[in-house]
């Protein structure tokens, strides 16, 4: 199937706002002068910034050892369960004091859910930790700062799993590195471990239905991830269900 750094820091600093009056000064014959009464307001609450989480979220120290010391951006697919064709999808960027998550997009994995171990035909999609290196599709570089081969060989045909028509569905593609050779097309079909383990792992746009491997986002959030990651940053992709991820 082919199917810098920014340093946010939110400070807030209560104001304390006093009252200040002067005294009136008693002449002969005149009443005494009723005391002038200085009032101060009470602080205003401090707002304070939650704290970035120092590790991504919902990953176990297996999962963590396999993400990159030198890795700023990451998104986390986390599956629905084992054997679930849906997920959520955050796009994480380290900063100097922690991850910040986005917005978590709903996508699709493949039909019989996740593997450990995939195999080429298995219908699941790959458990693990995988760089992000290059990207192509059918319609113009959207503005990535990844490698783009724009060509006619992301043409999509026929129907998926549940008759929803494949059209459009590599119109943008990032290459997921599991089983490929980094530095090439997504449609390169170079297979390292073997072809029996299978190849040819994107992100791609969502066509409606479950993949046969690969994760799919809707058109808008597949443009906002190929304008978003940038090889600077050394982006990978930690990907499973949600089980074998807090491992």
């Amino acid at each position: 199937m082919i199917p810098h750094k920014p340093r946010v820091v939110l400070l807030a600093t209560s104001l304390l706002l006093t009252g200040c009056g002067a005294g009136a000064v008693a002449t002969p014959g005149d009443k005494p002068a009723a005391p002038v009464r200085t009032t101060t307001a009470p602080p205003r609450p401090t707002a304070t910034a939650t704290p970035l989480p120092q590790q991504l979220p919902g990953l176990g120290p297996e999962t963590l050892a396999q993400v990159p010391v030198h890795t700023w951006q990451a998104v986390v697919v986390t599956g629905h369960g084992k054997d679930s064709a849906r997920s959520d999808v955050v796009l994480y960027t380290r900063t100097g004091t922690g991850w910040r998550a986005g917005e978590r997009w709903p996508a699709h994995n493949a039909l019989r859910g996740w593997t450990g171990h995939h195999r080429a035909g298995d219908l699941r999609s790959p458990v693990g930790v995988f760089t992000l290196s290059d990207a192509g599709g059918l319609r113009p570089d959207p503005g990535t700062k990844l490698p783009y081969d724009h060509g006619r060989g992301f043409t999509a045909t026929g129907t998926g799993f549940e008759g929803e028509p494949l059209a459009g569905s590599f119109d943008y593609v990032v290459a997921i590195d599991y089983n490929r050779r980094p530095g090439t097309t997504p449609l390169d079909w170079t297979r390292p471990l073997g072809a029996g383990r299978g190849g040819g792992i994107w992100f791609h746009v969502d066509h409606g239905g479950p993949t046969q491997g690969c994760v799919s986002l809707s058109l808008d959030h597949m443009r906002t991830l190929l304008r978003t990651l940038d090889p600077a940053r050394h982006p990978v992709v930690v990907m499973g269900d949600a089980a074998s991820l807090a491992r």
